[in-house]
């Protein structure tokens, strides 16, 4: 249970406070961020080739505004989340992630970040106890007072430590933890609508240049697969370039006696991690300018010697309004579920 009781963080719902500013969208960083969730796609980081694709400066991945955390970024006396909601760090997980976007953020854009304690409540989660949610809303404007995007994020505190097969113990409310499986069905390796799961049909790899993108509504009907993005055998060190990259440096990533420690059998991927490689799946599909909402929820974790299998599935399309829905999925080649979500794209 957190240290303050639920009536004094029901109390806090609905304040608001500056948590990131001269949040500056540096190329370097953009590509680095783009390295580190597995993607070779050059519109992250050649001015080339988004002039190609039509962009006058070169766009961030969808989960880039992670790096907004960097200490660097956040303004005086504010730690964290920027709320005192006393929740213990080590019972932290991360339940889900979702976006939405008014445009890409690109490079040379400098953001300001405000963020909203939008809701508190909770809930009863079987091992893990009484479990408290957090659900915080980050507004992203840029120098001229226009929205760029809205972040919002799902922290839960579990009321005992979190066990093996429970998801991601500890958190920063930046670092990935995972929502534990007793509170979410999940898929058992199946695919979005009860398809075939990722590890009984053949998995091509696509990337950023491979892959045409879909802009007219037309060509797409409800059933139709995405592209399947696919990260084998993954390695610790995977896992310290998306820490140095988004700002997430929670030790249980990649320490490995303290991971152990903390009774883990060993370090296991940031969840925002597995969020960024799910990501390519809609950037490969879709342009970046016509997505309009990305969000994930988190199931499972990932660890050294994984395969990451990445799928998407159109799931509505809005002929008249030209807006697609689509179902994600983030498995391991064995077929469990890392995570579920879906994305939004407005075409023509």
């Amino acid at each position: 249970m957190p240290t303050k009781p639920l009536e004094a963080l029901e109390s806090m719902v609905g304040d608001s406070r500056v948590t990131v500013e001269a949040f500056r969208i540096e190329p370097g960083k953009v590509a680095e961020f783009a390295r580190a969730i597995t993607s070779d796609d050059p519109v992250f980081r050649e001015e080339t080739a988004a002039a190609e694709r039509g962009y006058d400066r070169v766009p961030a991945p969808p989960t880039y505004t992670q790096v907004g955390r960097f200490p660097r970024y956040t303004p005086d006396g504010i730690d964290g989340t920027g709320f005192d909601l006393g929740f213990r760090s080590e019972y932290v997980l991360h339940g889900e992630q979702a976006y939405e976007y008014e445009r890409p953020v690109a490079v040379g854009d400098v953001l300001e970040g405000t963020t909203t304690l939008a809701d508190v409540f909770q809930r009863e989660g079987g091992r893990a106890g009484t479990m408290t949610f957090a659900v915080l809303e980050t507004e992203y404007r840029d120098r001229d007072g226009d929205l760029v995007l809205t972040d919002r994020s799902t922290a839960i505190e579990t009321s005992g430590a979190v066990g093996d097969g429970d998801g991601n113990g500890g958190g920063n409310g930046n670092s990935g933890g995972d929502i534990e499986d007793d509170t979410v069905d999940t898929t058992d390796g199946a695919a979005p609508n009860g398809g075939t799961a990722a590890s009984e049909r053949d998995m091509p790899s696509a990337t950023g240049d491979e892959f045409e993108r879909v802009r007219d509504v037309t060509e797409l009907a409800v059933g139709d697969a995405g592209p399947t993005v696919v990260v084998e055998d993954l390695e610790r060190e995977q896992f310290v370039k998306y820490a140095g990259a988004s700002g997430d440096f929670n030790p249980i990533h990649y320490d490995e006696p303290y991971a152990r420690a903390a009774g883990n059998e060993s370090v296991f991927g940031q969840g925002m991690f597995t969020a960024g490689i799910t990501s390519r799946v809609i950037t490969d599909w879709f342009a970046l300018e016509d997505i309009s909402r990305f969000g994930v929820r988190f199931q499972s974790r990932v660890f050294p010697g994984d395969t990451v299998v990445a799928t998407g599935e159109v799931v509505d399309v809005g002929r008249d309004a030209g807006t697609v829905e689509t179902e994600l999925e983030a498995t391991t080649r064995a077929g469990e579920t890392l995570l579920t979500g879906s994305a939004t794209a407005e075409l023509e």
